[in-house]
């Protein structure tokens, strides 16, 4: 199985997504590939934001060397699931040509978006978001 997580630039809640979702995976020995990209161009090429490197690295977790991407077109075929964070990201990859994509929030957490941390209240937005998405991730691959 392949799972591909999407926010906008790929920098603050996707790369947690694949950093807690490879965390997970490889904890429980099971055979499945992880990455993560955007919907925008915004920060191809950059590092994860320093909040979510801090947020993730307190919870064991390593993503500092992950690289910022946008998604593709041959990202659609390539994957089993591609899960948006929002509700916004969904939207944006049905435009590029997703034809099924997956909502992040209804893995166990009552269809809700994953905002954007920048917006929810400094450190304390990052550390919520994350276990909103330590949710999602487990339940998705727990689901599979």
């Amino acid at each position: 199985m392949k799972i591909l997580f999407v926010c906008l630039g790929n920098i603050c809640r996707s790369p947690l997504a694949e950093g807690i979702a490879r965390d997970y995976i490889a904890k429980n020995n099971l055979d499945i590939i992880v990455d993560s990209a955007g919907t925008s161009s915004y920060h191809i090429g950059e590092n994860p934001c320093p909040n979510s490197v801090e947020i993730a690295k307190q919870r064991g977790i390593d993503i500092s060397s992950l690289k910022a991407r946008q998604v593709k077109a041959k990202d659609f075929s390539e994957f089993d699931m591609i899960i948006g964070l929002d509700h916004s990201n969904i939207a944006n990859l049905k435009i590029m040509g997703c034809k099924k994509p997956f909502l992040l929030g209804d893995f166990g957490l009552e269809g809700e978006d994953i905002p954007d941390p920048y917006f929810f209240g400094g450190f304390e937005g990052f550390e919520k978001v994350f276990e909103m998405i330590k949710t999602g991730v487990i339940n998705i691959i727990n689901s599979r």
